[in-house]
């Protein structure tokens, strides 16, 4: 299970302004921590340093680089394109994705929160086109087509973060073809 927390101020501010024409590119810093809390430093913990860019079609080109607290360098940059929906397409080879850009890419559809408020419950369904471990033999390291259902459930405003709310998330993916794996995300 992936744990994070964004500002969800900032996703949906980049969300109303990314989709910029004349090749500008928009820049965010994710902080994220993996089966652990959000956190600068410490072990499970990093961030994720993301540009976006308006696509040829009418989507998002989403570069991410993930950079683990206490490592030299960055992991790999993944490019993928992100639908207003939330469907993502990593159709550049390798065709790959981290656990933390399969939580944020989706967020960064211009309609993913359309209609979220600090109280209520939402769904969202949609796919994403990837490959999960690049480099790995086997179903992993293949590209496959995973359908996402996700309940989002406003649960109030933010202490000491001026209009901003919090929102959890639950759902299920499913890989189409393959194997049929399947599993929770929260």
């Amino acid at each position: 299970m992936i744990r994070s927390a964004l500002f969800l101020l900032a996703i949906v501010a980049l969300t109303g302004q990314a989709s910029t024409s004349g090749g500008s590119t928009r820049h965010l810093v994710y902080e994220f921590g993996y089966n652990t809390p959000v956190a600068s430093s410490g072990n499970g913990t990093g961030t994720m340093a993301v540009d976006i860019s308006a696509a040829p079609d009418g989507g998002l080109t989403v570069s991410g680089a993930d950079h683990w607290w206490n490592t030299v360098r960055p992991r790999a940059t993944n490019t993928c394109e992100v639908y207003a929906n939330g469907k993502v397409s990593c159709s550049q080879r390798p065709n790959t994705i981290s656990p933390m850009q399969w939580t944020l890419f989706p967020m960064l559809g211009k309609d993913y929160f359309k209609g979220l408020g600090p109280q209520g419950t939402w769904s969202r369904n949609f796919e994403m086109y990837a490959a999960i471990v690049p480099g790995a033999s086997g179903f992993a390291g293949q590209p496959y087509t995973w359908k996402f259902a996700y309940t989002l459930v406003g649960k109030g405003a933010i202490p000491k973060a001026e209009h901003s709310f919090l929102i959890e998330t639950n759902g299920t993916f499913d890989q189409q073809g393959g194997t049929f794996r399947n599993g929770k995300s929260k």
